[in-house]
């Protein structure tokens, strides 16, 4: 398959290219051709250029157009999940790269549902009073390789539906599903010529982004440092931004918790895309009383997990997605063990790609990488704690917070406790789970902004007032 960029509606082929790795093979499955700020250039002056028909184009029509890409993602879901298998790993079984596409087409459906219109503020027979959202503008994505598709589509979709243009950036590591998408839109004729444009490149890209003075938005998902030098970059022209950044989620287990029953929810919210999700419990706190048994009976139902080539039908967690992070994976385990962990689970390469078996270390303490930065592995460390007052301090001890849960026999007992964790989003009995209608973002260090739903669409737009007096 020829791959390519998509500016001003139209393919794009530069000569330059880069190598796509299959995460699970160590294999070259293609060459994808490279951006460069040129093309950056160009791709922001035709979102420039159709930013004035979009932005007036009737709500009702922009909704139309994100149903229509809604239906086409279904259409081509087989094929946008054997790329997404391929080059970033996930497995064709369980939440894996059918489910990313399936969560494509319901996050897209509902941004085309979302309420949007003017608001009344004050409506007397003196003054009537609106508010009304009007688009930011010329919005840059740029994403990340873990969900490369559903993050993709997290940032165009409500951008598309307030009325804004778009230039995606998709990760070298994962460009192939992305850039299929936006030929797939642009085949199908769905939306004017410029209004959403794929462009590839490196870091000089990414930079040029972040200042360029013709875009308006930047929305980045990625890590703390990365957004932090968007940041500083975006304040020379004030851009707006929505940053989704690094997490390490910590989940406190209550004591005397039955956890048999909650094993599977534990078990993918740890480790759901091989625990490369920026919302995955990283941190897991257990009273010493409960322990031993705990450690022993979740690394039981470890053992039953298969972790292999996505493309095998049994297998349930897929490989690292790139050598990067299969080195800094390796190397948080090994100092772990090496400031005394005991590796309960795993802990050594399986030898083909970048596969890593399912890791549970126990005796992990603050101090330890695996305790103190956020992993994005199939790495999970378990802390004692004697007071739950501690745990709860131990929980908030850090700088980001993106997510945090609470486990309990009680559910409404654990919520009270929940609600003292300080993360954008507190789970009881459950983590990880997203909901297009529920908005998302972090607190401290893991971000700016919120996703999803109505906050989430408003993002996107700017709060203009008409003021009338009668």
């Amino acid at each position: 398959m020829e791959h390519s960029l998509i500016i001003g509606g139209q393919r794009v082929s530069p000569e330059a290219t880069f190598d796509v790795i299959n995460p699970a093979t160590g294999q070259v499955i293609a060459r994808c051709p490279q951006g460069s700020v040129q093309d950056l250039d160009a791709a922001v002056a035709a979102a420039r250029a159709a930013l004035p028909v979009w932005s007036s184009t009737p709500d009702a029509e922009r909704v139309a157009a994100l149903q229509k890409i809604a239906a086409l993602i279904e259409a081509n879901a087989d094929e946008l999940a054997a790329l997404i298998t391929s080059e970033q790993g996930k497995p064709t079984a369980g939440p894996g790269a059918p489910f990313e596409v399936g969560g494509a087409v319901a996050w897209t459906q509902v941004t085309a549902g979302l309420p949007m219109g003017v608001e009344t503020l004050i409506d007397t027979p003196e003054e009537r009073v609106e508010v009304h959202r009007e688009p930011v503008g010329v919005v840059a994505s740029i994403t990340p390789w873990n969900w490369p598709l559903m993050i993709a589509i997290w940032h165009i979709m409500p951008a598309l539906r307030a009325g804004c243009t778009v230039v995606c950036k998709p990760s070298p590591y994962t460009p192939l599903a992305t850039l299929r998408l936006g030929a797939l839109i642009a085949e199908a004729g769905i939306l004017p010529e410029g209004v959403l444009n794929m462009v590839t490149g490196d870091a000089e890209v990414g930079d040029a982004i972040s200042g360029h003075e013709g875009i308006d938005k930047i929305v980045f998902t990625g890590s703390t440092a990365t957004g932090r030098r968007i940041m500083q970059r975006a304040g020379a022209s004030l851009k707006r931004l929505t940053l989704e950044l690094g997490g390490n989620d910590a989940g406190i287990i209550l004591p005397g918790t039955d956890m048999a029953p909650r094993l599977e929810a534990l078990f993918w919210g740890a480790f759901i895309n091989a625990g490369q999700t920026c919302s995955c419990l990283k941190r897991l706190y257990v009273h010493r009383d409960d322990y031993d048994g705990l450690v022993d009976q979740f690394a039981a139902y470890l053992a039953g997990i298969k972790v292999g080539a996505g493309d095998q039908p049994d297998t349930l967690i897929g490989p690292l997605s790139n050598a990067m992070q299969f080195e800094k994976v390796c190397a948080i385990v090994d100092d772990a063990r090496a400031k005394g962990a005991r590796i309960v689970t795993g802990g050594q390469p399986l030898g083909q790609g970048y596969l890593y078996p399912l890791t549970l270390i126990a005796n992990a303490t603050l101090g330890m990488r695996v305790v103190d930065e956020e992993q994005f592995g199939p790495v999970l460390p378990v802390i004692v704690y004697d007071d739950l007052e501690q745990a709860i301090a131990a929980a908030n001890g850090l700088d980001l917070g993106l997510g945090a849960s609470v486990w309990g026999d009680d559910p409404e007992a654990a919520a009270q406790i929940a609600k003292r964790l300080v993360a954008g989003t507190r789970w009881v009995n459950r983590h990880g789970v997203l909901n297009p209608t529920v908005p998302m973002g972090g607190v401290k260090q893991s971000g700016i902004g919120i996703e999803f739903g109505p906050e989430g669409l408003r993002e996107y737009t700017t709060t203009q007032v008409l003021s009338i007096a009668k």
